[in-house]
């Protein structure tokens, strides 16, 4: 954590100087009930500002598992761990136009079957997170589930990857990195018709197992 010490030395630092610049604002100091000057006001916001900062990236670094006390990146051992059964859903959805919706619905992008096409994109994605996020630990995925819907309503496909696993660690990054390949492929067989074509709203909805216990976005 060295860097976090040096950078919480140099904050401190810098709060004694504004401190220091506090108190020579006015020559004789502040008395009991004496409103500040406009240059004390801006100093005394800067300690705030400081003291915040420094707190928050203390606070940040007792939860940020992939850095050591150095602050250099890692993998999270999970020896210790119990195999336990883990579950993730994420969703997401790929805005298009409604002449573009109504191709993959009758299956006439030239590409061919996107939705079976993504839905292969999306297991394989699953299985290859450890190779693409680069502290993901390789895991034995015992089931992946991509469920896609044509919302002509709004004009977009709605992603949902539902993600299992008896392991460790949880699969919430398969989950979305599932979903990020089925919205990036719907994307390139679709991209010849509609370059404007929006990937959004890709966020975990759920996951179960492991110490962290139930999340459930509401």
């Amino acid at each position: 954590m060295r860097f976090f010490a040096e950078f919480t030395l140099s904050v401190n630092c810098e709060i004694l100087r504004s401190l220091r610049s506090l108190r020579m604002t006015g020559s004789e100091g502040m008395k009991w009930g004496e409103e500040m000057t406009n240059a004390q006001t801006v100093m005394l916001n800067k300690v705030k500002h400081l003291l915040f900062w420094t707190l928050l990236i203390w606070g940040l670094m007792k939860k940020l598992t992939h850095l050591d006390k150095e602050g250099r990146a890692k993998m999270v051992d999970v020896s210790a761990k119990q195999l336990t059964q883990r579950e993730a859903v994420a969703r997401g959805a790929v805005y298009m136009k409604p002449e573009t919706l109504a191709l993959i619905k009758d299956k006439k992008i030239p590409k061919g079957d996107v939705l079976s096409v993504a839905r292969i994109a999306g297991i394989m994605a699953a299985k290859k997170t450890s190779e693409l996020v680069p502290l993901c630990h390789p895991l034995n995925i015992a089931s992946v589930g991509i469920d896609l819907n044509l919302n002509s309503k709004e004009q977009k496909i709605e992603i949902e990857a539902r993600v299992k696993v008896v392991g460790q660690t949880g699969v919430e990054m398969e989950a979305l990195t599932a979903v990020t390949a089925v919205a990036l492929t719907i994307y390139d067989m679709c991209k010849a018709v509609d370059k404007e074509m929006v990937i959004s709203d890709i966020m975990l909805m759920e996951k179960k197992g492991g110490r962290s216990g139930h999340f459930k976005r509401g």
